[in-house]
């Protein structure tokens, strides 16, 4: 079953007197469980893809689906509740808060679905433990190191225990061992079940991906894709 399509996805931001056409009729299927990368040089709309992707803009025609769902032409409300419900969210710059430690940054998209705080706890610090920080809880994000942030990150995005996790450039800011190291833990955690959509620019980020989707002058490129799968 696909856990994500787009369906001739078209996306038209206007500037002014000028129309930018970020997506031109983008087609993407990806199954549930999948460990998909998606990469394009600057400029290609991958941001808008992964926008679409993740429930936070609509597209200005064609189908987007997610989860099961038609995200098309939904409020804004509409697709907050569907995030919070179906997509985690992995940061390049980590987008903690300082003045919050560990547990309760993890804690925050738990907050936002009403759960008690004795329960946010709770499952915060067990989610920590398994990203292997059982014994920085406690610490805030400027005691950290950037591989311990961003898997305060990925214990975050998990919180409301997502089906699908969405990791932008997830090493971007990291050294090459460190960056390894969360690429583990994403293969991990897609071999729990979780599907895993991430965009980058690494060739060797990519090569943990089942597939990699290529997309060009907002255009998917499905004879890429395919040949990817074939190789694989």
């Amino acid at each position: 079953m696909a856990a994500i399509t787009l369906e001739d996805v078209r996306k038209v931001y206007q500037l002014g007197e000028t129309e930018v056409e970020a997506l031109r009729g983008s087609d993407v299927s990806i199954e549930e469980g999948e460990f998909v990368a998606i990469m394009g040089p600057s400029g290609s709309g991958k941001s808008t893809l992964m926008n679409m992707i993740g429930a936070l803009d609509i597209p200005t025609s064609g189908e987007v689906n997610v989860g099961g769902e038609d995200v098309s032409e939904m409020s804004e409300d509409e697709l907050a509740l569907l995030r919070s419900r179906k997509i985690g969210f992995v940061f390049q710059e980590f987008n903690l808060i300082n003045s919050m430690n560990a547990w309760q940054n993890v804690a925050l998209p738990m907050l936002f679905r009403g759960k008690k705080k004795s329960e946010r706890k709770e499952r915060s610090v067990k989610l920590l433990e398994d990203v292997g920080l059982g014994d920085r809880t406690s610490h805030r994000p400027s005691e950290l190191s950037g591989g311990q942030r961003q898997r305060v990150s990925i214990a975050r995005s998990l919180a409301n225990d997502p089906d699908i996790l969405l990791a932008d450039e997830p090493t971007g800011n990291l050294d090459t061992d460190t960056g390894g190291s969360i690429m583990n833990l994403l293969t991990e955690l897609n071999e729990r079940g979780k599907t895993i959509i991430m965009v980058t620019h690494d060739p060797n980020d990519a090569e943990y991906a089942d597939r990699t989707i290529q997309i060009v002058d907002g255009k998917t490129n499905p004879e890429k894709d395919e040949d990817k799968m074939e190789v694989n």
